[in-house]
């Protein structure tokens, strides 16, 4: 087995994303980005396949050429421990502009400091700050 990673599929917006969380995410970086040229099948321009890490897990994501009637679920959710409660409002803050709240950023009797939303492209995310 080469590796794990989690996959998202996004419909013209995978690039925007992957910026966003390599850049609100400490110890992040894109590893691979191919994108369609003209008269391959997908829209040009568009992310064909992307790697990138978010700290230290690895994500693999697209573009789907083709609409599909489905999107991200709450159901399933980027996790991340934060290592204090100033990252936690950072990372809160720049990844749920445009996003839905499902979970206000407070104090919860498993987390001293957590939020769970999704971000303006459906993620799911969940930060949790426990000293």
């Amino acid at each position: 087995m080469q590796d794990v990673a989690t996959f998202l599929m996004f419909e013209g917006a995978a690039e925007a994303a992957i910026n966003l969380y390599t850049t609100a995410v400490p110890n992040s970086k894109i590893i691979s980005m191919v994108k369609y040229g003209a008269n391959e099948g997908g829209p040009a321009g568009s992310v064909k396949h992307a790697r990138f890490l978010l700290g230290n897990q690895l994500f693999a994501c697209i573009d789907s050429p083709m609409k599909h009637q489905f999107g991200f679920t709450a159901s399933m959710s980027i996790f991340i421990n934060c290592d204090s409660e100033a990252e936690t409002d950072d990372l809160f803050g720049k990844l749920s502009t445009g996003g839905t709240i499902m979970m206000p950023l407070n104090s919860y009797p498993f987390s001293k400091r957590f939020v769970w939303f999704s971000d303006r492209f459906g993620v799911s995310w969940q930060l949790s700050f426990n000293p």
